[in-house]
């Protein structure tokens, strides 16, 4: 796994405001990877950023991390849908343009 790819998508996580969720493919096209990418880099090393504020495009969270998600959601006042499945996304996605200017005032200028 690409160790700079890991750090921009951490870092674009730990951005997420409290309260807010942003998909898969809002963080990969801040750290400039994929969706997937951003699932599997979530899977390996997100244990350390506020991983319950990631989720599908729909405001799902992976259904095996689905109670835990909820439980970190009830805390932060994040609503759960009427199905059970994840949260209005519409409602308590974050801002995308807003996170990527915070990620662009967190992040160091490129090397060059």
């Amino acid at each position: 796994m690409d160790e700079a790819a890991v750090e921009r998508v951490l870092r674009v996580v730990e951005l997420i405001p409290r309260g807010e969720i942003a998909a898969y493919g809002e963080v990969g096209q801040i750290a400039g990877v994929g969706p997937r990418q951003v699932g599997a880099i979530m899977s390996r090393y997100g244990g350390g950023v506020a991983w319950w504020r990631v989720t599908n495009a729909y405001g799902d969270p992976p259904m095996h991390l689905r109670d835990e998600a909820f439980a970190h959601w009830r805390e932060e006042g994040i609503a759960i849908k009427p199905n059970g499945l994840g949260c209005p996304i519409a409602e308590f996605g974050t801002d995308q343009r807003v996170l990527e200017q915070r990620y662009a005032a967190h992040s160091p200028p490129p090397a060059g």
